[in-house]
């Protein structure tokens, strides 16, 4: 740890730097949990099946974008390829990785505000992330966030991105009822 790195103490639910301040993330309803839990299994398959990284939901990492300071971010569903954190990465890295993840997901809660969207989206990008997908329950929508802009996915379409090889998230899917 360095003087030029944010440390909060662990805590149920995560809470992450963003805006400058501590950022508790808000335990999710039954949707949230669900959409999360959907997105997390799709891509964790495409994932495996691949050999190509690991996935894990609300998992912390400490991130770094270029002259700022380090600081925890816990994405909703994140991504990290085996090229970004090795396949034989001692445990201690694996579980708090000093990275961006290779891909980060968020799942909108009513309480989330647009400005520390931003922000977080920008940290990501700015730090190394190939993509932020950013998934709307209420409206049914995502977006997907890279360093060439965002792109708006309606609900009869599919997630899909260049870092992500192969892997598609059909919305219809993802946001179907279910008693699960």
């Amino acid at each position: 740890m360095s003087l030029h790195e944010i440390v909060l103490e662990t805590t149920k639910p995560e809470t992450e730097w963003v805006r400058g301040r501590a950022l508790r993330k808000v335990s999710p309803s039954y949707r949230h949990g669900l959409t999360q839990r959907r997105i997390a299994t799709a891509l964790g398959a495409w994932a495996e099946t691949g050999d190509r990284g690991r996935v894990a939901t609300e998992w912390r990492f400490r991130v770094t974008p270029p002259g700022e300071v380090t600081r925890p971010l816990v994405p909703d569903v994140a991504y990290v390829s085996f090229e970004s954190l090795a396949r034989s990465a001692p445990e201690e890295e694996v579980d708090v990785p000093s990275i961006a993840p290779t891909v980060a997901v968020e799942v909108l809660s009513p309480d989330d505000r647009p400005e520390d969207l931003r922000d977080k989206i920008r940290v990501y990008l700015s730090a190394g992330t190939s993509a932020v997908i950013v998934v709307d329950p209420q409206l049914e929508c995502a977006a997907v966030h890279d360093a060439t802009g965002s792109c708006h996915i309606p609900a009869t379409s599919y997630v899909t991105h260049a870092d992500l090889p192969g892997f598609a998230l059909g919305l219809a899917a993802l946001f179907a009822k279910s008693n699960t």
